[in-house]
């Protein structure tokens, strides 16, 4: 099992908390997740839902939804993803900043649903990587915070600290760069 180390369950000595510097920044990650909704049919109606009060996403630290995908770091395909549809998905998805993750909420985006036909692609996976499925047609409000508490869950136990510095170059590349200068 990982090292399931939190910012909060940390080392207090006087006034200074020690802690890891995975499990301060994958703490702010995990609870700062700024959705950007892709409805695309009617898995868009259970999305609107959540962030109402009754099932409210917002408790969860996720009440930002950001339409502009420079804006966003996780992006919710609700509903069927036609082939016409992929290239624009795919679009937004790479103007996203890293990191970023993806829900696929319901049936069709999972799977294509009910859907075999040429004109429907058979799961948003085939364009773009999922970190979540959430199965239904369409499924209930309390499925979508149900998978993206199981979004929190990870982005909470990955290795953030070996993303945000660039690898070291190494002193042959170094020294062809500073050759052909």
């Amino acid at each position: 099992m990982q090292n399931t180390t939190i910012a909060y369950d940390s080392k207090v000595e006087g006034e200074v908390i020690v802690t890891q510097a995975d499990a301060v920044i994958n703490w702010i990650r995990k609870h700062s997740v700024w959705p950007m909704p892709m409805g695309l049919a009617c898995c868009a109606i259970e999305l609107m839902a959540a962030g109402g009060a009754r099932f409210d996403i917002s408790r969860f630290g996720m009440e930002v939804m950001r339409f502009s995908p420079r804006q966003a770091d996780c992006m919710i395909v609700a509903g069927t993803v036609t082939y016409k549809m992929a290239e624009v998905v795919r679009r937004i998805y790479d103007q996203m900043a890293e990191p970023k993750w993806v829900v696929a909420m319901g049936a069709c985006a999972s799977t294509g649903g009910m859907y075999r036909s040429y004109a429907t692609l058979q799961g948003v996976d085939q364009i773009i990587p999922v970190d979540v499925y959430i199965s239904g047609c369409p499924p209930r409000p309390e499925a979508l915070l149900d998978a993206m508490i199981k979004l929190q869950d990870k982005i909470g136990a990955e290795h953030s600290v070996k993303n945000l510095f660039p690898a070291k170059a190494d002193s042959k590349d170094v020294a062809e760069v500073t050759n052909k200068s």
